[in-house]
């Protein structure tokens, strides 16, 4: 059996609640940008960074990078303890789940960080 200890969220239920509820949050925001960018067919950079330079697009743009992290964890997660198991690599299987996992953790973190900066230009 897999260990929670990798797993960030309590349960399969909150797994499958977050990854859901992140897909509404990416899918929105999606949306939103795509009606800016076919509504305006002769949008410059000037529209762009004055859209991006106002804060309820900077809490929507966080929540969006926020709800891919999220979503982007569960799914590793889920990929690395189907397939990166013993029974697939034999007694190496768990050491590179562990090792995935990690590197998962830290580009993740990495990415939240970076497009933090960007978008809040700290």
């Amino acid at each position: 059996m897999v260990s929670s200890a990798t797993n960030f969220s309590r349960s399969g239920l909150s797994d499958w609640l977050i990854q859901r509820v992140s897909a509404v949050v990416l899918g929105l925001y999606f949306l939103v940008l795509s009606w800016v960018f076919f509504s305006s067919p002769d949008l410059e950079f000037a529209e762009w960074s004055q859209l991006f330079d106002g804060l309820s697009m900077k809490i929507a743009t966080s929540l969006a990078l926020l709800a891919l992290c999220a979503h982007s964890w569960i799914g590793m997660w889920t990929v690395a303890t189907d397939y990166l198991t013993r029974s697939h690599f034999g007694k190496h299987g768990t050491g590179l789940r562990l090792g995935f996992l990690c590197l998962c953790v830290f580009m993740i973190f990495v990415y939240l960080v970076w497009g933090f900066q960007i978008v809040w230009s700290i």
